[in-house]
């Protein structure tokens, strides 16, 4: 498994999105400058994360953006699925360009359960948890 930046960025918006009061649509440009971000790619990567149910948009006078539910019912596995694919953990962390479940590398038999294992503890690890550890740091 391999993020791209566009995770690192996702997880930096909806850090700043759970500052904010439930409900309360906030400008892209709000949070990309909050977070020194790109404005033009956090637009993109927000289409992701509306698309899966992370994040609602407005469009009307209250134009932003806001969680789509509760911050500790978003998993970090629902946010890099969302901005990766679902493939994300299908791909090989040694070897991602040569290796797959049909051409396999000498290593995939045996780290295929631990891959299961990350998986697991990436749906329990909501954006709340995440972000409650980044204030204590």
């Amino acid at each position: 498994m391999q993020l791209t930046r566009e995770s690192e960025h996702a997880l930096a918006a909806l850090e700043f999105l759970i500052t904010q009061p439930p409900g309360e649509f906030v400008a892209l440009a709000q949070i990309a400058e909050a977070r020194d971000l790109p404005r033009a790619f956090l637009a993109k990567t927000f289409q992701k994360l509306a698309r899966h149910d992370v994040l609602l948009s407005s469009r009307g006078r209250s134009k932003g953006y806001t969680l789509a539910r509760p911050a500790d019912s978003i998993s970090v596995l629902d946010v890099f699925v969302a901005v990766e694919g679902p493939r994300l953990l299908q791909r090989c962390t040694l070897w991602p360009a040569r290796c797959s479940s049909e051409n396999p590398c000498p290593l995939h038999p045996f780290l295929k359960g631990h891959i299961r294992t990350l998986e697991e503890r990436l749906e329990e690890i909501s954006i709340a948890d995440l972000c409650a550890v980044e204030a204590r740091a």
